[in-house]
């Protein structure tokens, strides 16, 4: 592969990389010199093409795999340069390109001096959840595609789209081009309740409904029934919060966000007015932060639905919990008891058109159709009461029942992983690769890491530490011998054959980043930080430009 060098030479040493293998010279010199300098390289020399006659690169390429770098200067015998190259690193290879997959990618490249990671993901754009589950209005969550920029900028990282591991390349297949394979490829199935009316129309996963507005090509086409004044979500961790908080923001901050023109044209005609956010517990044992419900406190023309009898008592165990839910706790009692409110903050919540509530201690039991069979238009809960405490605390059935009408469902209740393949054990279960510490039960050489190796919980923080134990597995493994790389063609130069043969169009960081600038620029013409493209074709189009 062609390219250039733009180095500094003070001199203790210079990296450069030729046909894939990182090399470092060494100067030996009678004295420190000191220039800024440009050359050029190829598969088999190295050339200075800055000041003629200052310096002149050569290199010597007598044994494969071997390369001796000499520079001439001005005066003769003033710097004499040379470079050997060590056997070509092991290949790792990782499936999934969130932040489990580049967490996990960026702590073997730290960390092993020669290791190649390439990391494989089934749609043309990388980031996985980051781009399509992180709300629009959270771009400061979107800052560690940054990082992961930067461990893709790599020389011994490199990322394949457009490859979808199971159907375009087997894991048996990538095992033989691989030292270490690892499966980050996430949770993006749904869970479900099982009950009576689940799939009528009106009904949908927060799962889906997320990709709808981030621009998940798989969810473009959903088209959720917004004609409704009532919205239903079922569950009550932070996804049913931010759920919530796009079907009530008003359009003026969602368009200046990076949310899907497709998205924004359908909430700009919602009827939604009221969003009810459901949980089968009480007030302490709510999954969201205090981040997401002091959004949605401050929601513009929405007021809050709490009723104060939920959190009767609560005052005097709010002193014995932890800081987070203690202050999460407190917030919930404050946002309860309006009555404390300023004036100014009481007049906002009486003219506010838009409504969002909490209900707790209620299971959904049915969704309910309309008369004509159509649609949904309410749901029955159960009511419950609470056995034990705290967070172990089991929500137990009364007998009691209610219904509650609304046109829309959110069901938000968690993501699942699946088998990506055969040859991959999987615990259908508990919904993860069986695994010790990242590394794959029975399957040497075999390793996963992030939802699909602990299941579907934690942030982005919780994927980092799990990502970098697993890549410190791999590392371990590599050096104690664990495991021995294989000799010959190693890598994607073993996979792209197959792929080439299958018509695949492998979708390099370069490609993205033509994506990514297109994205840009369709942005910044109607004052978005992007405009996604949420079609596969086109943004392979864009990618071969």
């Amino acid at each position: 592969m062609d390219g250039y060098v733009v180095s500094r030479l003070a001199f203790k040493g210079l990296l450069c990389r030729i046909s894939g293998i990182s090399t470092t010279a060494h100067c030996h010199a009678v004295k420190k010199h000191s220039c800024e300098t440009v050359f050029k390289f190829s598969k088999r020399s190295l050339y200075h093409t800055s000041t003629p006659g200052q310096h002149r690169w050569f290199c010597h390429t007598s044994t494969p795999g071997q390369h001796r770098w000499f520079c001439h200067t001005s005066t003769p015998g003033q710097h004499r340069w040379f470079c050997h190259t060590s056997t070509p690193g092991p290949h790792v290879c990782i499936v999934g390109s969130g932040p489990a997959g580049f967490y996990t990618a960026q702590h073997i490249l730290k960390n092993h001096r020669t290791a190649r990671v390439d990391i494989y993901e089934k749609l043309p754009v990388p980031f996985g959840l980051v781009r399509f589950g992180v709300a629009p209005d959270h771009p400061e969550v979107k800052n560690v595609i940054n990082t992961f920029t930067n461990t893709a900028a790599n020389d011994r990282c490199s990322f394949l789209g457009n490859v979808t591991v199971g159907r375009d390349v087997t894991v048996a297949e990538l095992r033989q081009a691989y030292d270490a394979v690892i499966m980050s490829y996430g949770a993006d199935a749904d869970k479900e309740f099982g009950i009576p009316g689940e799939d009528l129309s009106g009904v949908y996963s927060a799962r889906a409904f997320v990709g709808w507005y981030n621009g998940l090509p798989q969810d473009k086409h959903l088209a959720p029934m917004l004609d409704t004044d009532t919205a239903v979500v079922l569950g009550q961790g932070n996804v049913a919060l931010d759920v919530a908080r796009i079907l009530l923001s008003p359009l003026s901050i969602l368009k200046k966000t990076d949310i899907t023109d497709h998205a924004a044209a359908a909430l700009e005609t919602s009827q939604v007015k009221t969003v009810y956010i459901v949980g089968r517990r009480g007030p302490l044992q709510t999954a969201f932060t205090i981040k997401e419900l002091r959004e949605m406190t401050k929601l513009p023309d929405c007021r809050p639905l709490l009723d104060p009898a939920d959190f009767a008592g609560l005052e005097d165990k709010v002193k014995s919990l932890q800081r987070p839910r203690k202050r999460l706790t407190e917030l919930l009692i404050k946002t309860a008891q309006t009555g404390g409110a300023t004036a100014q903050e009481t007049q906002r919540l009486a003219q506010a058109t838009k409504e969002w509530g909490l209900k707790f201690l209620r299971s959904p039991l049915e969704i309910l159709p309309s008369e004509d069979g159509s649609r949904v238009s309410g749901i029955r809960l159960g009511v419950n009461q609470l056995e034990g405490s705290d967070d172990s605390a089991r929500a137990i059935p009364t007998g009691e029942t209610e219904v509650l009408s609304c046109g829309l469902v959110l069901r938000s209740i968690g993501y699942k992983s699946v088998p990506i393949d055969d040859s991959v054990p999987f615990d259908s279960q508990k919904g993860i690769i069986p695994n010790d510490a990242g590394r794959v039960t029975g399957c040497k050489g075999l390793y996963c890491s992030g939802w699909v190796r602990r299941g579907p919980t934690g942030v982005i923080l919780t994927t980092m530490t799990d990502g970098f134990e697993t890549g410190k597995a791999v590392v371990d493994d590599l050096t104690t011998g664990i495991l021995q790389p294989l000799g010959g063609v190693r890598g994607q130069e073993w996979i792209q054959p197959l792929l080439q043969k299958k018509g695949i169009q492998a979708v390099t960081f370069e490609d993205w980043n033509k994506i990514d600038s297109e994205e840009m620029m369709r942005g910044e013409k109607v004052g978005k930080p992007r405009e996604k493209i949420i079609d596969v074709k086109e943004m392979l189009q864009v990618a071969q430009s």
